[in-house]
């Protein structure tokens, strides 16, 4: 008995198992939504790309424009360098302020927050290239004009100041120009001369001068301006204190003072500022300047 039992449930057809409609109608209901959900995503990617605004830079009117037709007596001229870049540094440090404050403020953020400062901090700057002028020479007028900024609003790059004021320098001395160009290699004959030595003489002529090799330095990269500038300032600085040394010290020493006391030190000061102007295009990634040799000056 027990055996046909097992038999019969060994041999007996199986059932046809129950579908489960409930979880066949979700994972319907899953594909349509993926299927809806892909068609969004390639409707979506077929839309038109809004193209972002471009991010405005100042436009401000160049100083050097001004002084194109000023004679800037040769003892002057470092500090207008170091003003002119500090111009540039200040375009630099307002345009970083457009870039890292976009969709900032209300409508007139913009004018408070960057170009007023900006006009302030410009004005107090060509007041100082105007005040060094006028020490020495003849006093310009009317560079406050130049202080206030507008927009490019296009993202245009700013106008900037030259390194130098090129063809302009005012010698009072009797020793022979050194031009240090900077820039767009514009050199400025006549800025180092005598100057500072004024002319002054023993009993055996005019005082002697130094004759430095003229510095020229082009495409300098915009992040390395000023740090150019400035040493390209600090270049004729050098040249000045030492026709200044020069002057006061006639007379004194034996035959190697010259040589020991001023134009040694001075190459050394010189080759220590041509090593700043090369770092700084290296660390730009542009190719330096070859200044190999420009350390060393004569006399005139």
């Amino acid at each position: 008995m027990a055996t046909q039992w097992y038999h019969r449930a060994r041999t007996s057809p199986a059932r046809p198992r129950a579908i489960r409609w409930p979880g066949v109608l979700g994972t319907v209901g899953v594909a349509v939504a993926l299927l809806a959900t892909g068609i969004g995503v390639a409707g979506a990617s077929s839309a038109p790309v809004r193209t972002r605004a471009a991010t405005p830079t100042v436009n401000c009117p160049p100083v050097s424009g001004q002084l194109s037709s000023v004679a800037i007596p040769a003892s002057a001229q470092a500090e207008v360098d170091q003003n002119l870049a500090l111009l540039n540094k200040q375009i630099d440090e307002a345009n970083n302020r457009l870039a890292s404050s976009v969709g900032q403020g209300g409508p007139n953020f913009i004018q408070n927050a960057i170009l007023g400062p900006l006009a302030d901090k410009r004005l107090a700057t060509v007041n100082r290239i105007a005040t060094a002028i006028g020490r020495r020479g003849t006093k310009p007028a009317g560079l406050g004009a130049s202080a206030a900024c507008t927009l490019n609003t296009n993202g245009a790059a700013s106008q900037r100041e030259p390194a130098r004021i090129p063809g302009n320098g005012a010698g009072n001395g009797n020793g022979a120009a050194n031009g240090n160009a900077g820039g767009n290699g514009n050199g400025n004959a006549g800025g180092n001369a005598g100057g500072n030595a004024g002319g002054k003489r023993d009993a055996a002529g005019a005082a002697p001068t130094v004759n430095c090799p003229a510095v020229q330095v082009a495409n300098v990269p915009d992040a390395a301006q000023a740090e150019v500038a400035r040493n390209l300032a600090l270049l004729n600085t050098q040249i000045n204190e030492a026709n200044n040394r020069l002057a006061s010290s006639v007379g004194q020493g034996g035959p190697n003072f010259i040589q020991n006391a001023i134009l040694g030190p001075l190459a050394s000061k010189r080759g220590a500022t041509l090593d700043r102007i090369r770092i700084a295009f290296n660390r730009q990634g542009a190719t330096p300047p070859n200044v190999d040799g420009l350390a060393t000056c004569s006399l005139n």
